[in-house]
Order: structure tokens, then sequence, then C-alpha cells
């Protein structure tokens, strides 16, 4: 009992409990602790752009074969494409299948345009593939960091490995230096991650307390569908991805159960980027397969999300009494493999990106986006866990395809054969659980 107390999962779980207590009770002051669970993620996020760009950096100019990081590359994109297609279908199906909107019965005229106003001003940030691909390009070598945008970072990254490694051994003395800058912030993120615990008190408690814990009743069946499926997402089709890559997917989510937690807390799986990174190369993956495959995941990986997006959009038109023929339905389908790819970043991006979408779709009307934002925060716990669990996922399919995981080792740490050591301490990797 004492370790569980001890360890980061132990205390995230006590904090969410209180959090929860807090809100019940004291709803007044617990909505007065938003700020803890804001400065938490804000602390994570100052250091996610110089950790992506030295952790993919250190990764291409190690690796010393450019052919095999546009392999990657490659085979990461056709991945997440044919997932997130799977995501996309399976909320559809769902969404017929238990129709959440059906008896509504509610007229988009009836509806109070104001609370959209905000959102609908900034779809205008996605308009096509072509904005998105250019706002890819960083207007200057610092303004990529100064934004936190991690695609940016990313293509800046790329470039810069892509340079060292073609400079031989003249670029040795540069990939020492970001070698031990990396250390540095992952040195950061472990003070960082010692306040998690207070993040997640701040983030429940500020939700329970100024939404009540009924809140989910005024759209509870969508809520209630929206997380069987993102259930049923991870436990059937992502589960029979990792068992075809010769894992098991509850051992890998037991093994993810701190990160997890964090993102239960907070609602954002920005709080645990850098974490996950670390831990996937300790399940000995190489850092080069890691540093490509999670910080592109994070923009085009966004399997929640995708389920977000056409079950929304079905519901909405059931609740407000619109046919949808199946053109239609194919229309949701491809508008939203394009426009799920700018979510990530985007302030407010599930709504945003949803009414980018239903604005493709004039037979939806987009007014009724209003019914879903009351328990947007809800859905967004679910997409961020989906979103995290399908890129670390994709990790190890690429890790296992490009023979860039030790499968044997893997399967020790997930069995508990090995005990991972703290990540973030700097001490050693793995020690055995006992001798034998």
């Amino acid at each position: 009992m004492t370790k569980f107390f001890r360890s980061l999962f132990g205390q995230v779980v006590i904090a969410l409990v209180l959090g929860v207590v807090a809100g019940a009770v004291y709803p007044e002051f617990a909505a007065k602790l938003k700020p803890l669970g804001d400065g938490f993620i804000k602390l994570i996020k100052m250091i996610i752009a110089p950790l992506v760009f030295c952790v993919v950096v250190h990764g291409i100019s190690s690796t010393g074969d450019l052919k095999k990081v546009g392999r990657v590359g490659v085979k990461a994109i056709i991945y997440f494409e044919v997932v997130t297609t799977f995501a996309l279908i399976l909320g559809v199906i769902l969404a017929y299948g238990f129709a959440p909107g059906v008896g509504m019965n509610i007229d988009p005229r009836s509806i109070d345009p104001t609370a959209m106003a905000s959102y609908t001003d900034r779809v205008g940030q996605v308009k096509s593939t072509a904005d998105f691909l250019l706002r890819i390009i960083p207007g200057t070598f610092v303004d990529a960091f100064a934004k936190g945008d991690i695609l940016q970072v990313l293509l800046v990254a790329i470039l810069f490995g892509a340079a060292l490694t073609l400079m031989g051994e003249r670029g040795r003395p540069v990939v020492h230096l970001i070698d031990e800058l990396m250390q540095v912030f992952f040195r950061v993120i472990g003070f960082i991650v010692k306040l998690a615990p207070l993040g997640v008190l701040g983030a429940i408690a500020f939700t329970v307390g100024k939404y009540g814990i009924g809140s989910l009743k005024q759209l509870g069946m969508l809520v209630a569908i929206f997380y069987v499926t993102c259930v049923v997402f991870v436990v059937a089709i992502l589960g029979l991805i990792m068992r075809l890559a010769g894992f098991n997917i509850f051992k890998f989510l037991n093994y993810l159960r701190e990160e997890l937690m964090v993102v239960l807390g907070t609602a954002s799986s920005d709080s645990v980027l850098p974490q996950v990174m670390r831990k996937l190369e300790k399940l000995s993956i190489k850092d080069s397969t890691v540093g490509l495959v999670i910080p592109t995941g994070y923009s085009f990986n966004l399997d929640g999300f995708s389920i977000y997006l056409t079950l929304a959009a079905v519901f909405i038109a059931q609740a407000t009494n619109t046919p949808l023929s199946l053109t239609d339905l194919l229309t949701i389908l491809g508008i939203s493999l394009l426009t799920s790819k700018g979510a990530h970043g985007v302030p407010g991006s599930a709504i945003v990106i949803l009414a980018a979408t239903l604005a493709a779709i004039p037979a939806i009307p987009a007014i009724g986006l209003v019914l879903v934002l009351a328990v947007d925060w809800f859905m967004g716990i679910a997409r961020a866990l989906t979103n995290l669990i399908g890129n670390c996922v994709a990790t190890v399919v690429i890790g296992v395809w490009e023979k860039d995981i030790d499968k044997a080792l893997a399967r020790r740490v997930l069995d508990g054969e090995i005990d991972l050591v703290e990540v973030t301490t700097g001490g050693p990797v793995v020690q055995p659980v006992s001798a034998k």
C-alpha cells in the first residue's frame, strides 16, 4: 500500500478522488482550482517544442540513414490513414446503431447562435488541404518554437537532422550537444511530472465544481455511446493490431497507466507527450522511430477525434431530423479525413474542426453544434485517451515493421518480468523483479 501512495499512479488516483469530492462538496472553491490544471499543462507545453526537436534530430543523425527515415515516415502516414478511416467508419456505425439523437426533435431555428460565435470565427483557420500544408512551414526558424506548433517543429527538426547526417564527422559535435540538451530537457520534465497530481486535482475539481456531477444528464446518451465507441475501438481494432504485432493491448495499457491517468484528469494528451516518448524508448523502440511517429501522430493520427467527428455529425443530423443520404455519409467520411489532420493545436479544436467539417455538408445545420457544447469537455477526456493510445500503438507497430524494437525485451517489460525504473530519474533503464 505504501508503494501505491508513493507512486505517481497512486498519487494521481488520489488526486482524482479528491478533485471529485471537492467539486461536489465545495463547488465554488473547487472552481477556483482551475489554475492548477492550466499551469501544469502550460509547464509541459513549455518544454515540448525543444524536446521534440532534440529527440527527432538525435534520432535521425544517430540512424545515419536518410532512406530509413523516409521509409518510416511513409509507413507511418499510410498506417495513420488506414486506422483513422476505421475510426471514422466505427463512429458512423455506432451512431446509427444506437441513434442517440433520434427523438430529440430540435428545430434548428430555435437554437441560440451566439454560443457558436467564438467557434465559427475560427473555422477559417482550416480552409483546405493546401492551406493546412502551408501552415506546416513556419515563418522563421524561431517562429516554430515560439508558437509551439509540433508539426512545424517536426519539419525543422527533420531538415536539421538530415543536414547533420550529411555533414558526417563534422556534425558529430553538434549531435553530441543536442544529445546532452535532450537529457537536460528530460530532467526538467522529471521536475514537472512530479506536479501531475496537483494538475489533475485542479482540472477535475474545476470541472465537477462548475458543471456538477450530473452535468452529463443533458446529453448523457451521446457521451455514453462515445465512450463505448472509444473502448470498442481500443479493445477490438487496436487490440487486434497489437496482437498481429505480437503484443497484448491490456498489458500495454497497464504499462502506460500513469500517463493515461494524467490524461484522464487533464483531458489533454499534450500533458504526457514527453513522458510517453521516453517510456516507449524504454520499451526498446529506437529513438529515431519514436521521435518521428509520436509527434507526427499528434496531428495525423487522431483516432478519438475521428470517432468524435462522425458520431457528432450523425447525432446532430438525428437531433434536428435531418435525413442523410449515402452521399452525405461518404462526404462526411471524406471531409473528416482531411479536417481531422489540422485539429491539434487549434483552440477549441473539437468544435472548430467539426464546424469546418459540417460547413462542407449543407444538409446538416451547423448551428446544431451548440447541442454538443455542454458536454464537449467530457467527450474530450475520451478523445485525448484514445488519441494517445492510438499513437502509442502506432509507434509499436512501426517499430515492429522496421525491426526497431527488441520484441523479447519488450514482452518481458510488459509481462512485469522487468521493472521499469522511473524514466525521469536518470538512473538505470530496467532492473529485474527478482533474481532467477
